[in-house]
């Protein structure tokens, strides 16, 4: 298949510009490459071309990086960008062959040099973000599937492309370097993740600030829930908001429709003695919340999150056993349920009263319930285990007292549903 040659046109006797030629052939190609018949009969001297233009055209982008005055008069370079990464992200799809012959081109180190020139840039102009998302789409579309295609986007992308775009304020650049970092991850470079945290706490941020992307949900609940190692160094530098985001997407994947296949029995056995041991350490902090004054304290909350978290663990007989005999988790959980129901006895506070837990995802509401999901962990604690049972209980039964009928009509927090991850970008960014 050639490239569309379409003649020189004329307004009013004027020759067409040599650039406009250069667009509307790339428009073709990229209507062409809708097809798949097409993809599969492009000859690679289609994409030189291609790369070319778009070399030619990111001359402009370095200028007006080096002079921002010059930003004003990148109008027609940015139409050329965008309509060759949109040729080159159709080109891509569902055709290895095209991948490997966009990749030998060096193309995708041309691509990535001139994304990050686009955020060095600092302005928002609309024409500009369309070729911002057209290039991550074609980063995207040519790793998809393609484990030499990724290997070569990592190597350029990271970590300057993912820490210069997952906090980005327009929502699809962050959603498409999100699918680039979900195609490209792989065991191996999940370790260059725990050298560089703040990539991965920026994942998490952007999950908080769109749960509704399905990529941030991904990157969480398919590469780094599978890391124990990087789980824990990033429990320890997250806030207390991220932490709760973090358990919320751990119990998702506990409740999901999927039971936890044997290969991530181990991985959650690791994460269980994170989570037990930090709320042995940690489970007083909500005695916090008896007072007006830090009714809404965080770190208070996010305890709380890991007794739901707990809660579900031990509903899992996999992980119960472990659990039942971690050192001190027991006798903390009764202890601090007997300190709650005095606290909640002497004074009016979150305590005083008992409520069905109803986690939806709003931070504020994850005080309620939490002496039923106390009992519940107890009773899961002590299931079937002789040794629990026989643990002294005094003063157990006045804390319980009351409450027992509640702790039948405890629910947890609806299972968030994991999407499956979808094919390539096929989306026309419009200017």
């Amino acid at each position: 298949m050639a490239a569309p040659r379409p003649p020189p046109g004329r307004l009013s006797g004027v020759m067409v510009p040599a650039p406009i030629q250069d667009l509307e052939a790339l428009r073709a190609l990229t209507a062409l490459f809708k097809e798949q018949r097409n993809r599969e009969t492009a000859p690679r001297t289609i994409f030189q071309r291609v790369l070319d233009i778009l070399k030619k055209s990111s001359h402009a982008v370095e200028l007006a990086c080096r002079d921002p005055s010059q930003v004003e008069h990148l109008a027609s370079s940015l139409q050329l960008i965008t309509e060759c990464f949109r040729c080159l992200r159709n080109a891509c799809i569902e055709c290895s062959v095209n991948q490997n012959s966009i990749r030998n081109l060096d193309t995708i180190g041309v691509a990535v040099d001139l994304i990050l020139l686009f955020r060095e840039l600092r302005v928002e102009q609309e024409s500009l973000l369309t070729a911002f998302r057209c290039g991550l789409q074609f980063l995207g579309n040519i790793a998809s599937r393609n484990e030499d295609s990724q290997s070569i986007v990592w190597m350029h992308a990271f970590p300057e492309l993912f820490l210069s775009c997952l906090n980005h304020p327009d929502k699809k650049i962050v959603a498409y370097s999100s699918m680039i970092l979900f195609t490209s991850l792989n065991s191996e470079r999940m370790k260059e993740l725990e050298e560089n945290l703040n990539i991965a706490i920026d994942v998490i941020e952007a999950h908080q600030k769109q749960p509704e992307s399905e990529w941030p949900f991904l990157i969480i609940t398919d590469h780094f829930l599978k890391s124990p190692e990087l789980v824990k160094v990033m429990y320890a530098k997250m806030s207390n908001q991220e932490r709760v985001t973090l358990l919320d997407l751990m119990i998702a994947k506990i409740m999901g429709d999927e039971p936890l296949s044997k290969d991530e029995i181990p991985v959650f056995l690791s994460h269980a003695e994170l989570i037990a041991s930090t709320f042995v350490d940690q489970c007083k902090t909500v005695l916090k919340l008896t007072s007006e004054q830090h009714a809404d304290d965080e770190e208070a909350l996010a305890t709380i999150r890991l007794l739901d978290v707990l809660c579900e663990m031990t509903a899992n007989t996999d992980l119960l056993g472990y659990l039942q005999v971690f050192p001190g988790l027991l006798e903390r959980v009764i202890e601090l349920l007997q300190v709650i129901h005095v606290a909640g006895s002497d004074t009016v506070n979150i305590f005083s009263t008992c409520a069905c837990i109803k986690a939806d995802g709003d931070i504020s509401n994850m005080a309620e319930g939490f002496k039923s999901h106390l009992i519940r962990l107890i009773g899961n604690l002590c299931y079937k285990n002789k040794d629990n049972q026989d643990k002294p209980l005094t003063g157990l039964a006045d804390s319980v007292s009351g409450f027992l009928e509640a702790s039948h009509h405890v629910r947890s927090a609806d299972p968030l549903r994991l999407p499956s991850p979808h094919g390539e970008v096929l989306e026309d960014e419009m200017q």
